[in-house]
């Protein structure tokens, strides 16, 4: 195996597929990229067993051959060579020799053969749409996905197709976020998988925030997005993830239109002195008006005035400030609404101009 390449086109592919390598594995070989050489391209592998990232880079003149090497090591070796270099890669048996300028290196490697690659699996439901709507969509939800909660199915986030739409969902049990956007497609059949949570982490690091297309795959065990030189696979959680239609409340009479950005700095500030372990503010609705209330063990006391439109009748109800404020932080417009029913039920917030997302927050008792 050998090739030259530009060290700026070397690095970019080498970032990418290292967020899939497993750094604590007891597996050594899980520590490695699979690098395989053909004439006009190298293919770089790197997996963790749970997620799979392949990347692809044209090459000229390069003698083919598949070697395994340290995945940190050469990420950080091409990363301190200087830009525009060319690197020059040769492996033998159990070697790889780096070479740019007058630098050497001398890495050790695995056979590639002993290399684990993600079975190959059928996709049911195959759909198109831009790497910004499906960043977007991710965005919206990822923060209400629970973290190590025993309930396994909550570690992650639902995908849901249905007909001509594509649905995300995460909930901890104590709030929930959906967002739904519309495909170019239509008819698609009903489906839903749940993607671990470190699936949906590095697809929110790989995707960009434009226009370029992907396709999106779905198969029984597993998910694909493939577009342009990348391809991301991850297993698929197992488990029935809840009916979040059960979740959503509905009849709320009392409706609270705030400015996003004004109800956020105050809940920020409020949050100072609320009690670090609960995280519990009190929220007073009167006549165009919010109280937001936030006391802590050591007497301190926190109150912000908000001028809200809002009719309904005095009504006093607590929440996480931290939930309250993910949400405020994941609404794009400049106006969010609130619908309550009373002080024991779920409130639900959304955009005020937008309804593609939703958010349900649990109240707590303060």
């Amino acid at each position: 195996m050998k090739f030259s390449i530009n060290r700026d086109a070397l690095l970019k592919p080498l970032q990418i597929v290292s967020g899939a390598v497993e750094r604590r594995s007891t597996l050594p070989i899980l520590a490695n990229v699979l690098l395989q050489v053909s004439e006009d391209s190298l293919r770089i592998t790197g997996t963790d067993l749970e997620v799979e990232l392949v990347s692809s880079v044209a090459l000229d003149g390069a003698v083919s051959g598949d070697i395994t090497v340290p995945a940190k090591k050469l990420l950080d070796i091409v990363r301190t060579l200087s830009e525009g270099a060319d690197v020059r890669l040769e492996g033998t048996e159990d070697k790889v020799i780096v070479r740019s300028g007058k630098s050497r290196f001398t890495l050790s490697t695995l056979a590639a053969s002993d290399y684990p690659n993600i079975e190959a699996w059928q996709s049911e439901i195959q759909l198109q749409m831009t790497q910004g709507e499906l960043k977007h969509l991710i965005e919206r939800t990822h923060f209400s996905m629970a973290n190590q909660d025993v309930r396994y199915y909550l570690n992650g986030m639902l995908f849901e197709v249905n007909d001509n739409v594509l649905r995300t969902v995460a909930t901890d049990g104590h709030r929930l976020a959906m967002s739904t956007v519309e495909l170019g497609q239509s008819a698609l059949p009903h489906k839903q998988v749940i993607v671990p949570r470190k699936g949906v982490s590095e697809l929110m690091r790989l995707l960009d925030s434009d226009d370029s297309p992907l396709e999106l795959s779905v198969g029984q065990n597993h998910i694909r997005i493939s577009t342009g030189g990348m391809t991301f696979t991850s297993k698929l959680l197992d488990g029935r993830f809840p009916d979040y239609r059960r979740v959503l409340p509905n009849g709320g009479d009392r409706i609270v239109v705030a400015d996003r950005e004004l109800l956020r700095q105050s809940c920020v500030r409020v949050s100072i002195l609320s009690n670090e372990k609960f995280r519990g503010v009190r929220v007073t609705l009167s006549a165009n008006e919010v109280m937001l209330t936030a006391n802590n063990p050591e007497q301190e006391q926190a109150e912000e005035r908000v001028e809200v439109d809002y009719q309904g009748a005095e009504m006093e109800i607590g929440f996480n400030i931290s939930y309250v404020l993910d949400v405020l932080n994941a609404v794009d417009g400049e106006s969010v609404r609130f619908t309550l029913t009373d002080e024991n039920s779920s409130a639900l917030v959304q955009d005020h101009a937008d309804d593609s997302a939703l958010y349900v927050i649990m109240p707590m008792r303060l």
